[in-house]
């Protein structure tokens, strides 16, 4: 091999993009290596802000070591898969079992496993925008075609139903929902929800329902299994330890399959045989499982009144009510807050300059909106994993920039005056 020598990346991976770790994040880590300090909120990641993982989930792991050095099930030990199947039938879920339940490395590895599994070549997903953009790369990867049915700001970022149905073709395969939701941080009613199942019913589609937040809701918003709705069609539920029980680094999370199993055994059998491709998921901290199900769940402390998940989300919101140029749709579950900017405030507002100057001038770490593939881009995300007076801090920094943005004329107009 030469110096010429050029390696020419998959064209697979054309379109295919997760900017939350993306230009921004590397461009923070440089900045990092030379002593900034910056304020990341570009990432959930609990153990980042301080956030221990329960001491019993610790325990659970040291305690079973010993039975944790060989390989096991390539669809997870029994406990961790047995401890799912009890969770979901006190939610209401009815019919899962233990053959039912796949542990992953992390809902992110079940999400590609789950799409490996079923997509042909142009076969069709429908996906939220804005999104969590590793199901949309996922399916991209897994050589289908996702299409976003919107959920836009004015609806209270909750799903445009008719829109969504007219989305759907002869090569749909599945639908994605995201409850509670990233990066908006919208809980879904009741109402919703049974539309959606209605329409994966009529329409045949599997649902992949992403619930790795479903314990974190605030005031008066419940979080309802997608299980305990959609009961005539296949319904994949996702969650882990990451977010409800801050254990990102563990890295277990789960899928459970519920609905009409009977005829999924084909793609049941499938996805099988990839979990055994890759022998298994980590076996020490899928007995952490059982404990962190069946114990006490100390989510509820933080986001109630008081707890500082509950009081960090109130400092995101007291700081875009200060703003002279930002609004927001209040979250109602999840960890981040979808900002917007006012473009009557700022006409030439782009969500990607902004998140750069807001680094490079302020060490704050954002991501902008587009890399939750919206088709507008005059939002940010933040998570609100930062204790309260540093959140605050943080707006302060976002107004300065914001003032300087806005006191700029617009390129074009620089253009036409010259």
């Amino acid at each position: 091999m030469t110096s010429e020598t050029r390696i020419k990346p998959s064209d697979s991976l054309q379109g295919v993009r997760y900017e939350i770790r993306g230009k921004l994040a590397r461009r923070a880590h440089d900045m990092q290596r030379r002593g900034h300090e910056i304020i990341s909120l570009n990432i959930g990641n609990p153990g980042l802000f301080g956030f221990r993982t329960p001491e019993t989930m610790r325990l659970a792991m040291i305690e079973n070591l010993h039975a944790s050095e060989g390989y096991c099930h390539q669809k997870g030990i029994f406990p961790a898969r047995e401890a799912v199947v009890m969770q979901q039938q006190a939610r209401g879920v009815s019919g899962v079992t233990a053959e039912h339940v796949f542990m992953g490395n992390g809902v992110s590895e079940l999400i590609d496993l789950t799409l490996r599994a079923l997509l042909d070549p142009g076969d069709e997903v429908l996906v939220p925008s804005p999104d969590y953009p590793l199901w949309t790369a996922s399916v991209t990867l897994n050589r289908g075609r996702a299409v976003h049915y919107p959920c836009p700001p004015e609806r209270g970022f909750l799903p445009d139903l008719e829109a969504m149905e007219r989305l759907v073709t002869a090569r749909t395969r599945a639908l994605v929902l995201i409850n509670p939701n990233n990066p908006t941080g919208a809980v879904y009613p009741l109402e919703t929800l049974q539309a959606i199942a209605r329409l994966a019913e009529k329409h045949r589609l599997i649902i992949f329902s992403d619930e790795i937040y479903d314990q974190m809701t605030y005031e008066d918003a419940q979080s309802i299994p997608m299980a305990t709705v959609a009961k005539n069609t296949l319904c994949a539920t996702f969650s882990g330890l990451s977010k409800i029980y801050r254990a990102c680094g563990y890295r277990v999370g789960w899928v459970s399959f519920s609905g009409p199993t009977e005829g999924a055994q084909a793609y049941l059998e499938a996805l099988d045989l990839l979990a055994s491709l890759r022998l298994c998921s980590n076996v020490p901290a899928q007995w952490a499982v059982q404990t962190a199900l069946g114990g006490f769940q100390s989510i509820r402390d933080l986001v109630r009144p008081g707890g500082r998940l509950f009081e960090s989300r109130q400092a995101l919101i007291d700081g875009v009510a200060a703003s002279r140029f930002l609004g927001m749709v209040k979250p109602r579950g999840a960890m981040y807050a979808f900002i917007g900017v006012d473009r009557a405030a700022i006409p030439h507002f782009d969500d990607q300059e902004f998140a750069l100057e807001l680094l490079e001038q302020k060490q704050v770490l954002v991501a902008p909106g587009t890399s939750f593939n919206t088709s507008y881009n005059t939002h940010f995300r933040v998570t609100n994993l930062p204790d309260a007076a540093t959140l605050s801090e943080v707006f302060h920094r976002i107004e300065e920039v914001l003032e300087g943005y806005a006191a700029r004329r617009p390129p074009a107009a620089v253009q036409k005056a010259g």
